[in-house]
């Protein structure tokens, strides 16, 4: 079921905003009945509408202002600002994670996200008062195994023309710095984690610009490579399927080597799964501690976060609720654990959020971090910029229709890690961002409610902070598929 975000009705309305013909004309127009019509402007049109909007001073003083200054600082609405400066909380998870991160000029934000939610148990338990684990470590393995699995896409979607919708979606974004939680999931389980001492970052962690590019087009290098390696092993009539197969799998392991060597190069060579280190650390108190392990032991055993037991809950208004959705072909792994959705009010990702907060537990989410927000101040608020003091216009457009259009989409993973609750129910929201200490207050964002109802997507959930009947959807395993180029098949 799709929910309709505009009925005729109301479509009608908003026309009748800017057409004075009437409700006649304007139902005819909203239903198409009239067409041909064709009102090419003219140099009077454009003369009219200046004499009427200049004849307003109001409009005047908009423009000298405007043009010689910052849009979003004009139409700042100052009590707002000062209300969201207010860091203020009733719930905040007692042990937050310190230093706050920084990913730099990278799109590593999921990884940062995850990694500053997995720290926490550490720090808690060797009482280590600034700690980070390797968030370079995972991207190395995260690129590896993100070419492996495009270039096995494009062997499996050999037979589709090259621009079919499918491939060109592919091609467009092989392998970009973006994921998911369940490509977390995918990533620790195999691999394990590390503290960051022990595998810091490269130059080219931190500006993954030049590597991306050099990967990106690589990989879409070996795409045409496998596609006419495909053609002309399947207009052999000597040729079978599998012998077809064998030629292009093993043609994919030495791209994926080559791509081994870029990231080696680039990056540095992180230890393996298993490969025994030592950390050495000092506890809170001063005391010398020494732990010998492995990235997946130190996983498993250490840091102790379960990982696969905890799922993303998200807020698609497009789409029917209380369903379990995943996206054709999105993933980091050839055989990984599928991206997981259920998709539910907004009330309900709140609720689990506010929940695991009270439970000293960090939350995980996903958003569209661009809009209506302010880096150095470190505010995200609908109502702390008025568009309409400008331009006597207020943008229309709801969170579904937003999605549909690309003005929205998830493009920022961050962590919450506070509340603020009046009378049982949130007012403001505790953000803690990985754009270093500068931003905000001290690296902390203040997010309104209203900004978390309009540009909040995700919120990665345990089942003891949901309803049994929507862990029940996860567990189910009904999948409803969205396609690859869905806006929910966007990376953060």
């Amino acid at each position: 079921m799709r929910v309709s975000a505009v009925t005729d009705g109301e479509l009608v309305d908003q026309l009748s905003k800017y057409l004075t013909l009437g409700t006649a004309v304007t139902s005819d127009v909203a239903s198409g009945e009239i067409s041909g019509l064709s009102n090419p402007l003219t140099a009077a049109n454009i003369q009219s509408w200046e004499d009427k909007l200049l004849s307003d001073p109001k409009n005047r003083l908009a423009q000298s202002a405007i043009t010689v200054g910052n849009l979003t600082d004009i139409v700042k609405v100052r009590n707002a600002i000062v209300e969201d400066n207010i860091h203020v909380f009733s719930n905040v998870v007692e042990f937050e994670g310190t230093p706050i991160t920084n990913q730099r000029s990278s799109g590593r934000c999921w990884l940062f996200a995850s990694t500053n939610i997995f720290r926490v148990a550490v720090q808690q338990k060797y009482g280590i008062p600034s700690f980070e684990l390797s968030q370079a470590y995972l991207f190395f393995y995260d690129k590896l195994e993100k070419s492996n699995y495009f270039l096995q896409n494009i062997i499996e979607t050999a037979d589709l023309e090259l621009d079919s919708k499918l491939v060109q979606t592919l091609l467009s974004d092989p392998v970009s710095d973006g994921g998911q939680w369940d490509m977390v999931v995918n990533l620790v389980e195999k691999y394990g984690l590390i503290p960051q001492s022990l595998f810091p970052d490269s130059f080219n962690a931190q500006n993954s610009a030049k590597l991306d590019y050099i990967v990106v087009n690589k990989l879409r290098e070996y795409a045409l490579l496998l596609r006419k390696a495909a053609a002309a092993s399947s207009s052999s009539s000597n040729t079978t399927q599998g012998d077809t197969l064998r030629v292009l799998t093993t043609l994919k392991e030495k791209f994926v080597q080559e791509i081994f060597n870029i990231l080696v190069i680039t990056l540095g060579s992180p230890p393996k799964a298993n490969d025994v280190f030592t950390w050495e650390f000092l506890d809170g108190e001063g005391k010398a501690h020494t732990v010998t392990t492995t990235p997946l032991d130190f996983y498993k055993s250490v840091v102790k976060f379960d990982a696969p037991q905890h799922f993303s809950l998200i807020h698609d208004p497009r789409n029917a609720y209380n369903k379990l959705y995943t996206v054709d072909r999105l993933n980091n792994f050839v055989d990984g654990k599928k991206i997981e959705y259920v998709n539910v009010d907004i009330d309900v990702l709140k609720e689990a959020a506010i929940a695991a907060i009270k439970n000293n537990e960090p939350v995980f989410f996903g958003s569209d971090v661009g809009k209506f927000s302010e880096t150095a101040s470190g505010i995200m608020d609908v109502k702390a910029w008025d568009y309409k003091l400008a331009f006597n216009t207020s943008l229309g457009l709801n969170k579904a229709d937003r999605v549909r259009v690309g003005s929205s989409a998830m493009t920022h993973a961050m962590v919450l890690t506070g509340v603020h609750l009046v009378d049982g129910k949130p007012v403001k929201w505790k953000v803690m961002n990985s754009w270093g200490a500068a931003v905000g207050d001290k690296g902390y964002m203040t997010m309104s409610d209203a900004w978390f109802d309009e540009y909040v997507y995700q919120v990665v959930t345990a089942g003891t902070y949901v309803a049994k009947e929507v862990t029940d959807i996860w567990k189910g395993k009904d999948y409803v598929v969205l396609p690859r180029w869905d806006p929910y098949g966007s990376l953060a």
